[in-house]
């Protein structure tokens, strides 16, 4: 892949989030759609507390999954 081909932004973790936690992103994008109802941060939280997921995985799932859903 060329530097002009390179992902960008919060979908360049999916690669590291799918090798640490073992399921692809669309799982984590399937457990958010139920958590639609709060906030960025408070997204971000729940991953963190419920799936012990570090701070900047989760944050980048539920950056992406909150700019494809339009919230």
């Amino acid at each position: 892949m060329s530097k002009d081909e390179q992902v960008k932004g919060p979908a360049s973790y999916f690669p590291a989030i799918e090798k640490k936690y073992g399921f692809p992103v669309g799982h984590w994008f399937d457990l958010l759609k139920d958590q639609k109802g709060l906030k960025h941060m408070e997204m971000v939280a729940w991953l963190k507390s419920e799936h012990k997921m570090g701070h900047g995985h989760a944050n980048a799932l539920v950056a992406y999954f909150r700019s494809q859903e339009g919230i």
